[in-house]
């Protein structure tokens, strides 16, 4: 496919009658993999993306991730979309740029949040937040095929579980052209059934955070659209890792190799 046709085909995603779930790889060998698995699309994690680098998440150039989800994109066939953090900047144009760019890396979504990575403000006031998204939703428009922008309202992320502020803001977001909402963290499925209630567009449930994760099909029935799996796949893997490690350095065995996929497997994934 060529990027207009991953751009119209990750949004009609969004419009079928059943939630679709959509991992995060980390580089091109778990790209390849959840491709083969069968997944209709990926996006990136800036947590799992920070990783890569050895460094934690909020810790990356803009540089940086759009070269780590051109990689991605480069390794499937399939609709890549990107945790964009803020846009990188606080200024609606910043938000905007990143927008611009993504393009080039062969995204054909990506998510802007209302997070401002500094302790002492951790969220960007009601109005310069809408600017942000407005801005980016108007990059967006720019491009020659379909992008599906994702606004993002880390209320309880950042310290402000006000269910209220939530869905105030992501009206808002959805008012000014985003095409998909989110708010990671919401504590349970009664408060998501009353964001998704309180939308028109899709909304995405971010899976991955413990006794806050819930079936697929609980989300759909509360009205979720799309269900990404956030930095979980990557913790899962380096959990298995510090195992095996582990293992090998207090024991002296390697018990790990019964339990892992053999190379011949693994290849059935991988380009040649």
């Amino acid at each position: 496919m060529n990027q207009k046709e991953k751009g119209e085909r990750f949004r009609a995603l969004h419009q079928g009658p059943r939630a679709f779930v959509i991992p995060n790889p980390w580089d091109g060998g778990s790209a390849r993999i959840l491709e083969g698995l069968g997944f209709q699309a990926l996006a990136t994690s800036s947590g799992a993306c920070a990783g890569t680098f050895g460094r934690r998440d909020g810790r990356v150039t803009r540089d940086e991730a759009l070269a780590h989800a051109q990689l991605i994109c480069a390794s499937v066939d399939l609709p890549v979309a990107a945790d964009l953090e803020k846009g990188f900047g606080d200024a609606p144009k910043d938000a905007a740029e990143t927008i611009r760019l993504a393009a080039g890396a062969g995204l054909v979504g990506g998510s802007i949040e209302d997070a401002t990575g500094d302790k002492d403000r951790p969220l960007f006031d009601f109005n310069l937040a809408l600017e942000r998204v407005g801005a980016a939703v108007e990059a967006a428009r720019r491009h020659p095929f379909p992008f599906t922008l994702t606004a993002r309202s880390e209320n309880f992320l950042r310290g402000n579980p006000d269910l209220d502020d939530t869905i105030r803001r992501l009206q808002a977001f959805e008012k000014a052209g985003a095409d998909v909402l989110f708010s990671p963290g919401l504590p349970d499925l009664a408060s998501v059934k009353k964001v998704c209630s309180a939308l028109r567009k899709p909304f995405n449930f971010m899976a991955g955070i413990r006794g806050k994760s819930f079936s697929v099909a609980e989300l759909e029935a509360a009205g979720v659209r799309r269900i990404s799996l956030a930095t979980s796949l990557y913790r899962a893997a380096m959990a298995s890792m510090v195992v095996a490690a582990t293992e090998v350095k207090e024991q002296g065995t390697f018990g790990y190799l019964e339990r892992t996929v053999t190379t011949p497997d693994l290849y059935t994934y991988l380009k040649s």
